[in-house]
């Protein structure tokens, strides 16, 4: 492992902290309030994510935040101190002001530590899908590769990372404004689960209206078929990240080891943290594998 820098991400890469810490990926907390009540997205130790999610269901009210510029200085001074350079990977631009402020931060801190180098990137990916980004930058950096290089990786290879999601519960999009209520009434009414990825831009596209749920695990997979390196040879990782529907995310990791036997280990199932599932809301899973370029 190198010790001569760090590598750090936001708390919305959707890990636990248990894998953080066993791959050494340090990770700044974004923010929610529920019901007026202030918490740290901190992967479920403020408040249990199935708590959080109960509360959802129950009608609370949730906003999130963003880390702000104050505190990714707060946060970076520490490793600088230390004599530590960062690549700091942010949650996407396409759905946070996040990359914006780490690299106002950064332009500060190196005024006062002009030594040291910090690099920022746009992950353009979300949840654990930008999770496993940082594992992969993780196994890289263990195998001895230099910032600059690791870097230059990062920005090369993240658009390679699939991120397909299906929500079951179409009320949290339409209160977000995601859908209009009519689209979410008729959607609700005749069992349609949108099939949404992310996009070059790092910006979440609704691509499919899947009738059911059966159909749409189907999809979702048919999906990775399609777009996975090497397809159902695929020799990568997979995660999966879902919002209070365990069952649902399991359905899709059994059929995913089913149709790839070749996997890099078992599908490895998270959470939906409290940032990103104050948008969505229960009932969405996500599924991340390494595949062809994301171009639209």
């Amino acid at each position: 492992m190198s010790e001569g820098y760090v590598l750090s991400c936001c708390s919305t890469a959707d890990l636990s902290e248990a894998h953080f810490k066993e791959r050494a990926i340090q990770y700044v907390c974004f923010h929610f309030s529920l019901d007026g009540k202030e918490y740290a997205d901190d992967l479920g130790k403020s408040i249990a994510i199935a708590d959080f999610y109960q509360a959802m269901s129950e009608g609370a009210e949730t906003k999130t935040s963003q880390v702000n510029v104050e505190e990714y200085i707060a946060y970076f001074t520490p490793f600088l101190e230390e004599g530590k350079d960062i690549l700091h990977v942010s949650l996407s631009s396409g759905i946070s002001g996040a990359y914006n402020s780490a690299n106002i931060a950064r332009e500060e801190l190196l005024e006062h530590y002009p030594s040291r180098k910090i690099f920022i990137v746009d992950s353009l990916g979300a949840s654990s899908g930008y999770g496993l980004l940082m594992d992969k930058l993780a196994d890289l950096r263990d195998d001895g590769m230099p910032l600059e290089e690791l870097y230059e990786w990062a920005l090369s290879h993240r658009l390679e990372l699939n991120h397909w999601f299906f929500s079951t519960d179409l009320t949290f999009y339409v209160k977000g404004g995601r859908i209009s209520k009519v689209s979410g009434w008729f959607g609700t009414a005749l069992h349609i689960c949108p099939l949404l990825n992310m996009d070059d831009k790092g910006a979440l596209i609704p691509r499919y209206k899947i009738r059911g749920k059966r159909a749409v695990i189907k999809e979702i997979v048919k999906r990775m078929e399609e777009w996975a390196d090497g397809g159902t040879d695929y020799s990568g990782k997979c995660y999966i990240s879902h919002s209070a529907c365990y069952e649902d995310a399991k359905a899709v990791a059994d059929l995913v080891e089913e149709r790839f036997p070749k996997l890099n280990g078992k599908v490895e199932i998270n959470n939906v943290g409290t940032t990103i599932g104050s948008h969505t809301g229960p009932g969405t899973v996500a599924l991340f594998f390494w595949g062809k370029t994301r171009t639209a």
